[in-house]
């Protein structure tokens, strides 16, 4: 007896629809949002609606020649939609420049920071697991307004994401030139910079559940800032 299209359709077991709409919702959450921060064009002292170079205020960051470290307060969270990838642990160091280097009268103070890490990183879709890379050479360039900001600078490929379980996938941000996010600074004991909705190219390799289309993702954190070389001071931004 043949088979009417009708049946053939209806012949698809459950099993098979499961796995495709895990795939789907994996591919949702990998495309859009396992990245670190950045928008690849973006600098401090950038007017926001025209993309046109504004006049940027004299930056002083004090104390000068003081190290720094940042630490993860809370979540990093990668988002797309309803799907999020969250990393409860990210640091990274620097130095603030000694002076004369740590003040600009037109524009930001820039100076090296190791890569930041992040760990403890988990996936909203059940059977994902994820893990993060940081490599190369990164820096920020900090730079006094109101409110203040921090431009963080991800080297090209300076970022991979992989996934294991049912979708083995490698996000690697910046991945063609290298990526600049911007955050808000503010001054305070510890002073905290704060990333919110930030964007950054992306490539995304991999099999099936992979969304190799995917060319952007989000970003959410908030780090607080402390002074290594003398806790007692604090690290700030002003004109």
């Amino acid at each position: 007896m043949t088979m009417t299209h009708a049946a053939r359709r209806t012949s698809r077991t459950p099993h098979k629809r499961a796995l495709l709409t895990t795939g789907t919702g994996i591919a949702a959450a990998l495309g859009l949002s396992l990245a670190v921060p950045g928008h690849a064009a973006a600098q401090p002292g950038t007017a926001p609606a025209t993309g046109a170079p504004s006049a940027a205020a004299s930056t002083t960051v004090s104390p000068a020649g003081h190290s720094f470290t940042a630490a993860l307060s809370g979540k990093a969270t990668f988002t797309a939609g309803s799907v999020t990838v969250t990393c409860t642990t990210s640091t990274s160091s620097g130095q603030v420049p000694a002076a004369p280097d740590n003040q600009n009268p037109a524009g930001p103070v820039s100076s090296s920071i190791t890569p930041a890490t992040y760990g403890s990183c988990m996936t909203s879709m059940p059977g994902v697991s994820a893990t993060v890379t940081t490599s190369g050479s990164w820096g920020v360039a900090m730079q006094n307004g109101d409110p203040a900001s921090a431009g963080l600078t991800i080297p090209s490929g300076g970022f991979v994401l992989k996934t294991s379980g049912l979708a083995s996938c490698t996000v690697t941000a910046a991945p063609t030139s290298a990526a600049t996010v911007n955050g808000t600074w503010t001054n305070g004991a510890p002073s905290t910079l704060t990333f919110t909705n930030a964007s950054v190219p992306v490539k995304v390799v991999g099999g099936f559940g992979c969304p190799t289309s995917a060319t952007s993702s989000t970003f959410n954190a908030l780090y607080k800032v402390s002074d290594t070389t003398d806790p007692a001071s604090q690290i700030t931004v002003t004109g």
